[in-house]
């Protein structure tokens, strides 16, 4: 049995790692996607995972094959599109570490994973399936990937969700919130970021916020606030679990860790039966998880091992 399945895109992340003397950026070709980053946050911090994607038939998609593999995330889930190349999304960072990014990806390779390329067997031996909202963006990757998701809950696994917003890769703002809108009756648990609890919800009050998200029947509902840490919703429980101050290398993947430090432990939980201490001292840990790859640069080689987190 698998922990977590984590079903969606897997690309290079073109990121920015300085300039030259001239005054030139340089970007360093960082393993990334939203999902893939998750599968790797979990393992490394000891649960068992796999991910279900697609990547083009060239040097960037065995580099991403390879990174999962050496990150004991099972990629027999991994289909090679013979056509496409691997999708790239170029990162550029602002003073502060935060991120901006540009895709190339109309077509790429994961926009191109279909539902039959998904096997019954892999979903039925997970208790997680997780996605993102990267995926929804288009055809024929958005029926592929709810199709996991309602076949996964069907056969009995918790299904979490991250509307991950990338405003770049929809035509508009309204398509983007009735897409990313769509899935949430399907959902166990939901993260959101304080920048999507409001283009989600209408409102920014995380109390009132959280209750409209938890009202599609959503056990669990977490909101990042980056530095400030974690609020909550369990059933009529809120709370705020406080951040982990660190000096800031670059923010990407710091959600994709926080989420999968939460999924890591709480698959070795019955959901229903979560406490709320339990689910502090998950959260704090998810936030430490968190920091650490923030303090650092890139998504998957800054996350942390469960030897760091424990240390």
């Amino acid at each position: 049995m698998t922990d977590i399945t984590a079903v969606g895109e897997i690309l290079i992340d073109l990121t920015q790692c300085g300039v030259t003397e001239q005054g030139i950026p340089e970007f360093a070709a960082n393993p990334g996607g939203a999902p893939a980053n998750l599968a790797v946050a979990a393992s490394r911090l000891g649960a068992k995972t796999a991910f279900i994607g697609k990547v083009g038939r060239d040097s960037f998609g065995d580099f991403l094959r390879s990174t999962l593999i050496d990150n004991n995330v099972d990629v027999s889930g991994m289909a090679v599109d013979q056509v496409q190349h691997t999708t790239l999304a170029v990162v550029s960072l602002d003073a502060d570490g935060e991120r901006n990014f540009s895709f190339y990806r109309d077509p790429s390779a994961d926009v191109n994973l279909t539902a039959e390329e998904i096997s019954d067997e892999q979903l039925k031996n997970t208790r997680y399936l997780h996605f993102g909202s990267v995926s929804l963006t288009a055809e024929p990757a958005r029926s592929a990937t709810l199709h996991a998701a309602r076949r996964a809950r069907e056969l009995g696994a918790y299904i979490s969700y991250d509307p991950n917003y990338r405003a770049s890769l929809w035509r508009d703002e309204a398509t983007a919130v009735k897409r990313m809108l769509e899935p949430l009756d399907l959902v166990d648990v939901l993260k959101v970021s304080d920048e999507e609890l409001p283009l989600l919800t209408g409102t920014e009050d995380l109390e009132e916020g959280t209750r409209l998200l938890a009202a599609h029947g959503i056990r669990l509902v977490l909101v990042t606030l980056g530095p400030r840490g974690a609020y909550y919703r369990m059933g009529e429980n809120t709370g705020l679990v406080p951040g982990v101050p660190c000096v800031v290398g670059d923010t990407n993947g710091a959600g994709d860790t926080f989420f999968g430090a939460a999924l890591s432990r709480l698959c070795r939980l019955d959901l229903d039966r979560v406490t709320v201490p339990e689910l502090e001292a998950i959260l704090a840990l998810a936030n430490l998880a968190a920091s650490l790859t923030t303090s650092r640069h890139g998504a998957i080689p800054a996350m942390p091992t469960l030897a760091e987190v424990e240390s």
